[in-house]
């Protein structure tokens, strides 16, 4: 249930994003929802592997490389799922800080049930 959950609040916060972004582009809620997998799904499999092949990009930066790293699976997403586009690398970027600022703040809403 908290998975479906996650899944709609990401939905959303992408559907926000692509109010606020010129350079974002999703057709409608199903797109989003779609969005919203998939962005797991590469968080899950493609994002360690990138992580572990820029490690010394990562540490020389500070941590600051997982931005860009953040920005390519955005633009992965954008190449996977119809009707999802994404302008540029910039606009992925900004999208991915946005994303994450938006999904800790609904997330919050969730709670945690003990």
């Amino acid at each position: 249930m908290n998975l479906i959950l996650r899944i709609l609040l990401t939905a959303v916060a992408v559907l926000i994003l692509q109010k606020i972004l010129p350079g974002i582009s999703v057709d409608g809620y199903g797109t989003a929802i779609w969005v919203a997998i998939s962005l797991g799904i590469l968080n899950a499999l493609v994002k360690p592997v990138l992580i572990i092949f820029t490690l010394p990009a990562t540490i020389l930066t500070l941590g600051l490389f997982l931005f860009v790293i953040n920005a390519i699976i955005i633009m992965l997403a954008g190449n996977f799922v119809d009707g999802f586009t994404v302008s540029g690398f910039w606009y992925a970027l900004l999208f991915s800080i946005l994303l994450s600022f938006l999904q800790s703040v609904l997330y919050s809403f969730i709670g945690k049930k003990e």
